[in-house]
């Protein structure tokens, strides 16, 4: 066998392990959890002035600021058609969204994907939340909030004041995130 067909077998074989790999260790994730919350520090306030800063279209077109949900728990999901976990989890944040919106909790999706995949996608599965679409530059952003991979989906939590209360990377399943909305609704009636 030459080098050259040698290395391409080579090439194949580590590619097929990897992809091997990545099944196996997001099946492992979905059934352990192990996606890890990144507690924010104080290096994170321009990527959180530069998220709080953008206004993306949705799939009507209509540019929608994201400030204009400020003094809400602003619950920020990243994801995209092609992202199985991704399409996972958002049936779970439509049904929160429902239960909390009038506690003042908004969920916003912001997909890195084309707006005619997305409505393709939200036509069988309506979401009681905004769908917003986002080109891959606004990755760049998502670094600075705890997500240094640039893996999906990723989740940010603001909190009333635009301030990052939290950023989690990989599934945030319905019940822990409804754990992290509770235990913030219990924070806010103790500090009015």
């Amino acid at each position: 066998m030459n080098p050259k067909a040698r290395y391409a077998l080579l090439a194949a074989a580590v590619a097929m392990l990897a992809a091997v790999g990545g099944i196996l260790l997001a099946d492992f994730a979905k059934q352990f959890d192990i996606s890890a919350t990144v507690e924010p520090t104080t290096s994170t306030a321009r990527s959180v002035a530069q998220l709080s800063a953008l206004a993306l279209p949705d799939t009507n077109a209509v540019t929608q600021p994201l400030n204009q949900w400020r003094g809400k728990l602003l619950i920020i999901n990243f994801w995209a058609t092609w992202c199985a976990p991704c399409r996972e989890e958002m049936p779970g944040f439509s049904r929160l969204q429902k239960k909390y919106a009038a506690k003042g909790i908004q969920f916003v999706g912001i997909a890195i994907d084309s707006v005619n995949k997305v409505k393709e996608f939200s036509l069988p599965t309506p979401l009681t939340y905004p769908l917003l679409i986002a080109s891959p530059p606004v990755m760049q952003i998502l670094a600075g909030l705890g997500n240094a991979a640039g893996g999906l989906p990723f989740t940010v939590v603001l909190g009333r004041d635009g301030s990052l209360r939290q950023s989690r990377l990989g599934i945030w399943n319905e019940t822990a995130l409804e754990a992290t909305i509770l235990t913030y609704l219990e924070g806010q009636s103790a500090h009015p």
